[in-house]
Protein backbone atom coordinates (compact mmCIF):
# COMPACT_ATOMS: atom_id res chain seq x y z
CA UNK A 1 0.00 0.00 0.00
CA UNK A 2 1.36 3.21 -0.47
CA UNK A 3 2.14 5.48 1.87
CA UNK A 4 0.41 8.61 3.00
CA UNK A 5 3.35 11.01 1.62
CA UNK A 6 3.29 9.20 -1.61
CA UNK A 7 -0.41 9.80 -2.05
CA UNK A 8 -0.66 13.34 -1.06
CA UNK A 9 2.45 14.39 -3.66
CA UNK A 10 0.33 12.30 -6.24
CA UNK A 11 -2.61 13.38 -5.62
CA UNK A 12 -1.58 17.47 -5.28
CA UNK A 13 0.24 16.82 -8.78
CA UNK A 14 -2.85 15.64 -10.97
CA UNK A 15 -4.72 19.34 -9.24
CA UNK A 16 -2.14 20.74 -11.05
CA UNK A 17 -1.73 19.49 -14.18
CA UNK A 18 -5.54 19.71 -14.32
CA UNK A 19 -5.23 23.09 -13.33
CA UNK A 20 -2.40 24.06 -16.35
CA UNK A 21 -3.05 24.77 -19.82
CA UNK A 22 -1.66 21.78 -21.65
CA UNK A 23 1.87 22.62 -23.63
CA UNK A 24 3.08 25.38 -21.24
CA UNK A 25 6.53 24.97 -19.46
CA UNK A 26 4.70 24.38 -16.51
CA UNK A 27 2.24 21.51 -17.60
CA UNK A 28 5.22 19.84 -18.66
CA UNK A 29 7.45 20.17 -15.70
CA UNK A 30 4.56 18.72 -13.58
CA UNK A 31 3.75 15.88 -15.81
CA UNK A 32 7.68 15.20 -15.65
CA UNK A 33 7.23 15.05 -12.01
CA UNK A 34 4.18 12.96 -11.72
CA UNK A 35 5.68 10.64 -14.65
CA UNK A 36 8.60 10.19 -12.06
CA UNK A 37 6.97 9.50 -9.56
CA UNK A 38 3.84 7.66 -10.23
CA UNK A 39 6.57 5.57 -13.18
CA UNK A 40 3.79 6.14 -15.91
CA UNK A 41 5.12 7.11 -19.33
CA UNK A 42 4.22 10.43 -20.74
CA UNK A 43 0.74 9.02 -22.92
CA UNK A 44 -0.44 7.39 -19.90
CA UNK A 45 -0.09 10.35 -17.88
CA UNK A 46 -2.06 12.55 -20.82
CA UNK A 47 -4.30 9.95 -20.96
CA UNK A 48 -5.45 9.97 -17.82
CA UNK A 49 -6.51 13.49 -17.94
CA UNK A 50 -8.57 12.47 -20.85
CA UNK A 51 -5.81 13.77 -23.54
CA UNK A 52 -4.76 11.51 -26.28
CA UNK A 53 -3.77 11.40 -30.00
CA UNK A 54 -4.28 14.66 -31.33
CA UNK A 55 -5.48 16.31 -28.33
CA UNK A 56 -2.20 15.47 -26.40
CA UNK A 57 0.24 18.16 -26.58
CA UNK A 58 4.18 17.54 -27.86
CA UNK A 59 6.71 17.34 -25.09
CA UNK A 60 8.27 20.92 -25.04
CA UNK A 61 5.41 22.48 -27.41
CA UNK A 62 4.75 25.81 -25.50
CA UNK A 63 8.01 26.07 -24.67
Amino acid sequence: MPSRDFLERRNALWRRLRSLPPGTPEFEETLAQLSALTGWDRARVLAGLGLAGAEAPPAGEGS
